[in-house]
């Protein structure tokens, strides 16, 4: 392949949620492969993030939907990784979630061009779910799941729409506010490192970096229509990452009650493993960092 076919196949990439824990990974993964990024900011801080990585910056916000219509109508493809977690209205945060998506594909229709949405895997308790799968009705991410199947749909209006479902931790070096953080500052709180039931419950998981490859692989060629799911830990049992929870801390170990957890305790009360073996074969994709409870042992999550 010669440099002009190489350039042929690189892109000007707007990314929502660019300076967000996942999108802090997924814009220098989309820079190193060649690619320029759009990212949008929200805050004078995050664009700072955002340019010191080295993109440019749109200011503005999930319910600015001029900007998020120039955005997209300025770039060769969309990552959609913004989300406004709000666990005390998460059906608001729904919402704007779907604005935004059909917001950005309305502007792809007709295009051929790439918006990638992030989403969650499935939750399907006892069974581990794949590509192919929905969550059940009632399951924490069922409104999540209602805007991947519309940003799906818009593969016959010529978008080439894909999703990626995230597990319920992507983890790594710097992760403050996921759940694996939460749970760590709960126990710091409580002085017990708690799980629900007899802790058999199983969360997948990915390093941040292993999903930030496959929303650059998705982007650049995943096939119109794909359900893509970036896991790399199929399921680990929660009294796993409790009982790492309690070494790093010195804190015991205990069986509580979901009420204890917060919003925490209806997630860790649903077995919900999920495959990636699709995706892998679908393209290429194998996670090369390390798994969830390695990855904790690290100590990065106790500093």
């Amino acid at each position: 392949m010669t440099a002009t076919d190489i350039r042929r196949f690189l892109m000007r990439v707007f990314v929502t949620g660019a300076s967000g824990w996942i999108g802090s990974a997924v814009v220098p993964e989309l820079l190193g492969a060649g690619h320029r990024v759009l990212g949008l900011a929200r805050s004078d801080d995050s664009a700072a993030s955002i340019a010191a990585a080295g993109a440019e910056v749109l200011r503005g916000d999930l319910d600015d939907l001029d900007t998020l219509r120039a955005g997209a109508a300025g770039s060769d493809g969309v990552i959609h990784l913004a989300f406004i977690h709000d666990f005390t209205d998460i059906e608001a945060s729904v919402t704007a979630d779907r604005r935004a998506i059909e917001t950005m594909g309305g502007v792809l229709e007709g295009s051929g061009k790439p918006l990638v949405i992030a989403s969650g895997t499935p939750a399907l308790p006892g069974h581990v779910a794949t590509e192919r799968d929905e969550s059940a009705p009632g399951s924490p991410v069922a409104g999540r799941m209602a805007n991947a199947r519309a940003a799906l749909g818009m593969a016959a209006r010529g978008v080439r729409s894909s999703v990626v479902g995230l597990p319920r931790t992507v983890h790594g070096d710097g992760d403050r506010h996921g759940f694996i953080a939460r749970l760590v500052g709960i126990a710091r709180d409580t002085g017990v490192s708690g799980y629900v039931g007899d802790g058999s419950n199983r969360w997948p998981a990915v390093h941040v970096l292993d999903a930030a490859y496959l929303f650059r692989l998705a982007v650049e060629r995943a096939p119109a229509g794909s359900r893509l799911h970036a896991v790399g830990d199929e399921g680990v049992p929660i009294l796993d990452i409790a009982e790492v929870i309690s070494r790093h801390l010195n804190v015991p170990t205990a069986s509580v009650s979901a009420g204890d957890l917060g919003f925490l305790g209806q997630v860790l009360s649903i077995d919900q493993p999920a495959s990636a073996a699709l995706t892998r074969e679908l393209l290429g994709w194998r996670p090369v960092q390390p798994g969830l409870i390695e990855d904790m042992d690290k100590g990065h999550y106790f500093g």
